[in-house]
């Protein structure tokens, strides 16, 4: 037998573990992005997950933002009401339209 001639068993052999190595990687690459959807999609702490997480933190922080600055605004509005009787007066006739015993008051909405 020739150097260069492999018995026809040897051969077959080597195509055959070549080909499982090709369908091993294969194997290993299918199993990795089924993980990798898995993860993405499905799992408890998903993408998906996290992007609704992060959009409710967003508007969360969006209307503690609208809060505060009502607070702060609202708190303005008191400390001007307790100090000065004139701010006071200005108040119930603007917002409950209160008047004196001698005036009218009208109302005039605007369409």
């Amino acid at each position: 037998m020739s150097p260069d001639k492999k018995p026809i068993a040897m051969t077959i052999y080597s195509r055959i573990k070549k080909i499982g190595s090709i369908a091993w990687s294969h194997k290993i690459l299918c199993i990795i992005i089924i993980y990798l959807v898995w993860i993405a999609f499905f799992d408890e702490k998903s993408l998906l997950t996290q992007m609704k997480i992060r959009e409710s933190i967003h508007s969360l922080n969006a209307e503690k933002e609208y809060y505060l600055e009502k607070i702060h605004n609202d708190s303005i509005m008191n400390y001007e009401l307790r100090t000065n009787d004139n701010n006071l007066e200005k108040f119930a006739r603007e917002q409950y339209f209160m008047k004196a015993d001698d005036e009218d008051v009208y109302e005039i909405v605007e369409q």
